[in-house]
């Protein structure tokens, strides 16, 4: 194949999405920085903040936390014996790190059956629609990202059983998303 083809295939693929950016915006400590870098994460947060009513500032950083912004994210992998891959930790991907059940879930819920894992709009939507769940069937606040974060991570069931109550390490991950979710808050309401 020639070089001219070649090259219009590999444009076309990536005009299509098959080739996106999936690297992190590179102050992911600035919200404002984030919003300028990236303008697409915030109207896709936005659009979210809207139609679930969760705040754009708890969405960024529950995909801090779950992704840290990379649209590709995936678990690491395992391995027997220290040397033989035996796949991922867990099915969890892209910015949301939604696992495999909960995104088929959430595509059967919503109707949106060609919503991406990697897409940010589609991962702040999916982000929306499981933390209204929460607040609906958990009674948490959908600005109180702790507990969103603790149900996010553990199930809403595993939430509701206090399974979290024996992971100190999840529990202060989960204050962490609380302090990084006020400090972007406030961020936001001075770069608007």
């Amino acid at each position: 194949m020639n070089r001219f083809l070649k090259l219009a295939i590999l444009m076309l693929v990536a005009s299509c999405g098959g080739g996106g950016n999936f690297s992190a915006p590179r102050d992911l400590d600035n919200a404002c920085n984030i919003v300028r870098e990236r303008p697409a994460y915030h109207r896709a947060m936005l659009r979210a903040e809207k139609r679930w009513g969760v705040p754009v500032a708890v969405q960024m950083a529950s995909i801090h936390q779950e992704s840290k912004f990379i649209g590709d994210a995936r678990t690491p992998h395992q391995y027997a014996l220290g040397i033989i891959p035996i796949g991922r930790q867990s099915s969890a991907y892209g910015y949301s790190q939604a696992l495999d059940g909960t995104w088929e879930e959430y595509l059967q819920q919503t109707g949106n059956r060609r919503a991406r894992r990697d897409n940010i709009n589609d991962a702040t939507d999916f982000m929306g629609w499981y933390m209204d769940g929460s607040a609906r069937r958990l009674g948490i606040s959908k600005w109180d990202a702790r507990a969103q974060y603790l149900a996010y991570h553990e199930g809403r069931s595993g939430y509701a059983r206090g399974s979290y109550l024996s992971k100190g390490w999840l529990v202060n991950v989960a204050a962490r998303v609380q302090g990084r979710a006020e400090m972007y808050h406030a961020q936001l309401r001075s770069c608007r």
